[in-house]
């Protein structure tokens, strides 16, 4: 009878720590295949480029930021659920910052949808282009300069 609990014991100790290692070795997975991402808070050139993006003219609302938020508030108010992720800043070059967030949403089925959206912020040029459908979607376009106009074709008559 020893012997079957001995062989039961050292079964769940070898589960245990099967357990144990599968779960260091996916954090160990998660850390390593984070995409790099610059802490705003710390880094002052990143937490601009974020504002930056974030106060940027939405289309139908004053700011990103505020049609983000009303998107998540008019999903709950249909009784459907909508998350939105965390605002990730990454410096992509010199003045030039990839700022993104997911969105979340939850059909009328049940199923879930996730949409990315991303931009690219100028700090120097001071200036927001979307850099993904669903962000486009949401920023208007920037006016288009007026074109000057060329010398005028000279029209021949009877000539088509």
């Amino acid at each position: 009878m020893r012997i079957g609990r001995c062989r039961s014991h050292c079964m769940v100790k070898i589960i245990h720590y099967a357990v144990v290692a599968i779960l260091l070795l996916g954090v160990v997975y998660f850390v390593w295949n984070k995409p790099p991402t610059v802490n705003p808070m710390l880094d002052r050139r990143a937490a601009d480029a974020l504002a930056l993006v974030q106060t940027h003219r939405a289309q139908g609302y004053p700011t990103i930021l505020q049609a983000m938020t009303e998107h998540v508030r008019a999903m709950k108010d249909r009784g459907l659920n909508a998350r939105l992720g965390e605002w990730r800043v990454k410096q992509v070059d010199g003045d030039m910052y990839e700022i993104r967030i997911q969105l979340r949403d939850q059909g009328a089925t049940g199923q879930w949808f996730e949409r990315e959206f991303i931009w690219h912020a100028n700090l120097s040029l001071n200036r927001v282009n979307a850099a993904s459908l669903p962000a486009d979607g949401i920023t208007p376009k920037a006016p288009e300069p007026e074109s000057t106009p060329g010398p005028a074709v000279p029209q021949f008559p009877g000539v088509r």
